[in-house]
């Protein structure tokens, strides 16, 4: 899963913040190691790795690392192919006793591609950091 983590890290292209809420961009190439066996016939971007994409967004703003403590939510709506470029958006993060409570949309071309709800927190710190 390190593996995954530090590729999914490495196809990060721009992080933003606007008011309470995280924007990232990220494009998958090819041989992307997510797309191993999933699937032969056509490559597509493995939940998990949409999952880490909202994850890794909150770690790069903040500067540490991310306990994922339950996937509250998530549909999946759309695949996302090889060399799409897909934008995590993280909003509405409820601190609720040291945890919090996210929601992200994952989007290509402004259409909806992925929403979820996860239950996280940053590791060394409790509640949510001021910025």
């Amino acid at each position: 899963m390190r593996k995954i983590k530090t590729e999914i890290e490495q196809c990060l292209s721009a992080l933003e913040k606007n008011g309470p809420t995280l924007t990232s961009h990220f494009m998958f190439p090819p041989e992307f190691i997510g797309f191993q066996g999933h699937f032969p016939q056509q490559k597509v971007l493995p939940g998990a790795c949409q999952i880490q994409c909202v994850l890794t967004t909150i770690e790069k703003w903040f500067g540490r690392g991310v306990a994922l403590h339950e996937i509250v939510l998530v549909k999946f709506v759309a695949p996302v192919l090889p060399d799409q470029e897909i934008c995590c958006t993280v909003s509405e993060c409820e601190d609720t006793n040291g945890e919090w409570i996210c929601r992200a949309r994952i989007s290509r071309d402004e259409n909806r591609v992925t929403e979820m709800k996860l239950r996280l927190s940053l590791k060394g710190q409790c509640g949510v950091p001021q910025s």
